[in-house]
């Protein structure tokens, strides 16, 4: 069984539009509804209004489905029956719907008409109008010209008071605003970093002009000791970087006609981006200018860079070359094997390391007071500093005196010592010792030992004993001659020339000198390597016969930062078998504001790089004072 429902619409012109459509059921539904078959968009209709059923007869069944009733051939009622072979006309608010027989004789024709203005609730502009606050509210333009007045006082006129009311506290380090809320506070553009959270309200410490960007000279006020300059010539870092190219040359050009020039502070450090930690630099960073730069920078001294796996240039240490005076002088020079650093000492770490010699015998005949059992070990003379990052010098008093004594003389229990590092002093310290003090007398002339009898006898020995006391101060030169001279306490250690003074006898010392950082362009963390044996790195200490050997390692080789190191992403060369490889960017041992601290690493990546023995720095930055 099915229905023919016929839609009749009208044109402006009058001439009607009829779409049909066959509906295979037994029911039908009339209604507002857009789900009922025969959809009345009408108010004035139930939104399920009425069923059409067709009986075994042919006879359609129309009841209504609420109280509310239908119209069949102009009389209200809420059930009715009919024929489509004989027609009716049913009524649904403003609708008519002619039942009528399809040509076939079997279909049943509902032909759905909507009449002209027969509710007003039927018309579509009403029904629109019925939901509407258009009569409530002021007209459009109204609105929004009241809008857009209330958005330039909000944000534009109220922040331009609130900076001027507080302009004259700008570029004052000490000056703050006070606590509360700011009208330009509404200009931010997000969260400040954790690094300057004590700043937040406090627009006009950076922003010290309207509209005109950030500046470096703002940054300066408060960051005196930890933003210098990466290089002084501007230019010339702008240059390292190359031109841009396309969208980034549009870019910048668009930035320089806004007074944002290339080159900035926050050009890197971007603000108002989250309350979380600066992120630590990205290599790419570094790569940008250093890598190809000598093609950009013709006359530049620096070597490309751009990953420490692959593309570094050799470590250039700063040797000890001279003394100057008691200052001592230094170069920097590329590192190779066998490079020799005069230091002013005989010293050998071969022979202080060695298991076999006397010295190795000396420290199994004393356990307990050495770091090792059966031979001297670098902490017996090494001890870091503070941080742990660095070794303190080496001190003759606390790490040599045990086994080099400068003992002299002994008064009960007391023992007397030579002055080290004042060869002056040592001498006077001698001469007085044979002036002050005479040959022991002998026992013959006490009258309590056993002599030859006679007088005589005792008359030569009183003789000699004389010519002792006379002559025992010139002693005090052979003495000095002894301790200066080979097999003598100074000789064993340091170079002694006969170029001194008279008070120092004639003798002189080569002035001493321990370098405490060889690679001043880049940062070493020993504290971060603690885990790892010295003679991993520190390869030749125990077969080297020259105090002058240089036991710094370089990159590749032996004991070579490359064996645990490797690029920033993991990349190495070839050649380069790594058991645990460390990813080691740039940042871990460069830092753009560099200065004689470790390069600065985020708090949450610090655990991380210690797991890998990674150099790191917990130094404070700037203090940042409070409102």
């Amino acid at each position: 069984m099915s229905f023919v429902v016929r839609q009749i619409a009208l044109k402006s012109s009058g001439e009607e539009i009829v779409r049909g459509s066959t509906y295979g059921m037994r029911e039908m539904t009339v209604g507002r509804d857009s789900a009922c078959a025969i959809h009345l968009p009408d108010l004035a209709v139930n939104p399920v209004h009425a069923r059409i059923a067709r009986g075994a007869d042919g006879i359609l069944t129309v009841t209504a489905t609420t109280d509310q009733p239908f119209e069949v051939n102009g009389r209200s009622t809420k059930s009715a029956e009919i024929d489509p072979a004989v027609g009716g006309e049913l009524a649904f608010g403003g609708h008519r719907i002619a039942v009528s027989q399809d040509e076939d004789g079997e279909t049943p024709v509902l032909t759905v008409r909507r009449v002209e203005a027969v509710s007003e609730s039927a018309e579509e502009r009403d029904i629109g109008a019925a939901y509407s606050l258009k009569g409530l509210l002021p007209g459009k333009r109204l609105s929004a010209w009241a809008f857009s007045l209330l958005v330039l006082f909000a944000f534009l006129a109220f922040p331009l008071y609130s900076y001027a009311t507080y302009k004259p506290l700008a570029m004052k380090e000490e000056a703050r605003r006070p606590d509360g809320f700011h009208a330009d506070q509404t200009w931010t553009s997000g969260p400040l970093s954790l690094s300057h959270k004590a700043l937040n309200g406090d627009c006009q410490a950076c922003h010290t002009q309207a509209f005109v960007a950030v500046t470096d000279k703002a940054c300066l006020t408060c960051h005196t000791k930890d933003a210098h300059d990466h290089i002084a010539d501007k230019a010339r870092l702008l240059q390292s970087r190359g031109e841009p190219t396309g969208m980034a040359a549009m870019q910048r050009a668009v930035a320089g006609a806004f007074n944002r020039p290339a080159g900035r502070c926050v050009d890197c450090h971007t603000e108002h981006e989250g309350a979380g930690a600066m992120p630590a630099t990205q290599q790419q960073f570094c790569a940008d200018c250093h890598d190809g730069m000598k093609g950009r920078l013709p006359d530049t001294k620096i070597a490309d860079a751009a990953d420490f796996g692959t593309a570094h240039p050799q470590f250039r240490p700063t040797l000890l070359s001279g003394m100057d005076g008691d200052k001592p002088l230094f170069r920097r020079v590329a590192w190779e094997a066998g490079l020799q650093e005069n230091n002013g000492l005989k010293f050998t770490h071969g022979q202080h390391l060695s298991k076999t010699n006397g010295i190795a015998q000396m420290v199994r005949r004393m356990p307990g007071k050495f770091a090792g059992s059966d031979a001297l070990q670098c902490a017996d003379c090494h001890a870091t500093d503070s941080s742990g990052a660095r070794f303190k010098p080496v001190d003759m008093e606390e790490s040599c005196q045990s086994c080099h004594s400068l003992s002299f003389d002994q008064i009960g229990g007391t023992v007397r010592t030579l002055r080290h590092g004042d060869p002056a002093q040592v001498v006077a310290d001698l001469r007085a010792f044979y002036r002050g003090t005479a040959p022991a007398r002998p026992a013959n002339l006490s009258g309590m030992a056993r002599r030859v009898p006679g007088d005589a006898a005792m008359r030569s020995t009183a003789a000699d004993y004389a010519r002792a006391v006379r002559f025992y101060p010139g002693g005090a030169d052979q003495a000095i001659t002894q301790v200066f001279s080979k097999g003598g306490m100074c000789n064993d250690c340091h170079v002694v020339t006969r170029s001194g003074t008279a008070q120092t006898a004639g003798f002189a010392i080569q002035p001493v000198a321990q370098n405490d950082r060889y690679f001043r362009k880049g940062w070493f963390d020993h504290k971060a390597h603690v885990q790892s044996d010295c003679a991993q790195c520190h390869t030749g200490a125990a077969t080297s016969n020259k105090a002058t050997d240089l036991l710094v390692p370089g990159m590749d080789g032996k004991g070579g930062c490359r064996t645990c190191h490797v690029g920033g992403e993991g990349a190495k060369m070839a050649s380069i078998s790594v058991k645990d490889p460390v990813e080691s960017s740039c940042a871990m041992c460069h830092s753009y504001h560099m200065d004689a601290g470790a390069p600065w690493v985020p708090k949450n990546d610090r655990k991380k790089t210690d797991a890998h023995a990674v150099a790191l720095a917990d130094r404070p930055r700037f203090p940042m004072k409070p409102h």
